[in-house]
């Protein structure tokens, strides 16, 4: 007996559509590796649909006051806390993830940030007004952009999703977003319920692949391209958007340095540390993948990581015992297993090191050490369940072998050395620096990186900033 696929849609202009040329993919839950829905394949026609709604709605949603704005985005976020058990499921057959997890981890995080920018719109504000000449008056005013054209991640489409639009709207511009290929189904569900509260235009998804997001961002109408996602991916962004010189706001990779001193409590730290870098199935820009320990502490601390990844488990969506649930796709799981396949002979796994069962895409918490700075699992992004450990002599080789890759989203310092800490955070070349703790984020500070990680910042003010542009008025005091 064959089940009959889900139909998602595009949402453009206010209705959901097909496809223009009715072409499908379908989508796979990465907890069982079945489809259970079908998306659009949006092609050119789409694309143009989509910015022609979206640069239509603009004057009337640009002109409306930040309160107004504010309304809509406080409206938004109480639907989203309204309707959390249908985001959770959708979310959860995008991604395999616990649904207890997605419930605690980010339905909470997800309204508080869409109210933090509903706050924000209210302050669209220049920063000065004054006479800097004789007989002249000087005003600075914040304006939105224009359309924004928008591509978000498979590892957290729901979140990620918010961390883009919730900006954008609240700044006053309208949007485009399309959703990863492989995660389509909660993001079709929140244009439904955004599209019941703003007019028609101003929010629109559609639904692709690479080409679709191609074709966003070479379109003539938007003003910015945003993109949550792969080093390779924003480089080809980047180069699409500079033909029309289109603003680009790029969230990339990482490869987050976990420095650990003599001095830590290396049960805290452990505890800590291998939840940061095994949650959501290590898929996670920021995860805590690299941990580079001192010597003398080393072997304890390798150890105890171990055990702690032995005791982590991973499972189906519903099992409330699994810190993490699959990897999203069949070429993730290939891609893990390659970097530990090619793994070389100096190297030791430690723990885990293989997939688990032979339904989906699980793969057991790993551990790796043994490694140095030069080999490719330090050097270059796994994006799965996978902690490597280096170990390092002092202060000045951490650094080295911190700051000795090429991107530079996040890190932490873990020791009870404040006057260290703070050396630490001042030389470690990465957008955020924790201090004993990591991945913990607020919507009221910025998240972004450095290098190949990318530039321009989400949450906070200076992500709000990142979606305006500003002006200068100078008006005559004798006319």
């Amino acid at each position: 007996m064959t089940t009959e696929l889900r139909r998602l849609r595009n949402y453009i202009d206010g209705e959901f559509r097909d496809a223009a040329d009715g072409r499908t993919i379908e989508v796979v839950n990465p907890a069982t590796g079945e489809a259970y829905a079908t998306s659009p394949l949006s092609g050119q026609a789409d694309v143009d649909a989509a910015m022609a709604a979206a640069a239509a709605a603009f004057p009337a949603w640009r002109d409306t006051t930040p309160a107004e704005r504010q309304k809509a985005l406080l409206k938004i976020a109480d639907a989203f806390e309204e309707r959390a058990e249908e985001l959770i499921a959708a979310e959860s057959e995008n991604t395999g993830k616990p649904l207890g997890l997605t419930r605690s981890e980010e339905i909470p995080p997800m309204v508080d940030q869409i109210r933090f920018f509903a706050g924000a719109a209210r302050m669209l504000e220049g920063r000065s007004a004054g006479e800097y000449m004789e007989g002249l008056t000087s005003i600075v005013r914040r304006e939105p952009v224009g359309v924004c054209a928008q591509v978000a991640p498979w590892n957290y489409p729901m979140m990620m999703a918010v961390w883009k639009f919730a900006p954008a709207l609240a700044a006053g511009n309208t949007v485009v977003l399309k959703p990863s290929d492989t995660t389509p189904a909660s993001t079709v569900l929140i244009a439904e319920i955004i599209g019941s509260i703003v007019p028609k235009g101003v929010f629109n998804v559609i639904c692709g692949d690479r080409d679709t997001g191609r074709a966003m961002v070479e379109h003539p109408v938007p003003a910015m391209a945003s993109i949550t996602g792969s080093v390779r991916a924003g480089m080809q962004v980047a180069e699409s958007a500079s033909k029309d010189l289109k603003r680009v706001h790029l969230e990339l990779g990482g490869k987050a340095p976990v420095v650990v001193f003599e001095d830590t409590d290396i049960a805290k730290a452990v505890e800590d540390i291998s939840v940061a870098g095994f949650f959501n199935a290590g898929q996670d820009c920021t995860a805590a993948t690299r941990v580079l320990v001192h010597e003398s502490i080393h072997d304890e601390f390798v150890s105890a990581l171990a055990k702690a990844a032995q005791d982590t488990k991973t499972g189906m969506p519903d099992d409330e015992d699994v810190l993490f649930g699959p990897l999203n796709n069949e070429n993730q799981l290939k891609q893990v297993s390659g970097f530990i396949d090619r793994l070389p002979a100096h190297a030791k796994v430690e723990a885990g090191g293989q997939r688990v069962g032979d339904k989906g895409y699980f793969y057991a918490p790993t551990v790796v050490s043994g490694l140095k700075q030069d080999d490719e699992i330090i050097q270059n992004e796994v994006f799965g369940p996978v902690i490597t450990v280096q170990s390092f002599t002092d202060e000045a080789q951490a650094v080295e072998y911190a700051n000795g890759v090429e991107y530079a989203l996040a890190s932490s310092v873990w020791t009870k050395d404040h006057s260290r800490a703070m050396r630490m955070s001042k030389v470690l070349d990465f957008g955020c620096v924790w201090i004993n703790t990591h991945i913990p984020l607020v919507a009221e500070m910025p998240h972004g990186g450095f290098k190949k990680s990318g530039y321009g910042k989400d949450l906070s003010a200076y992500g709000f900033d990142d979606y305006t542009r500003i002006k200068h008025v100078m008006t005559s005091l004798d006319a």
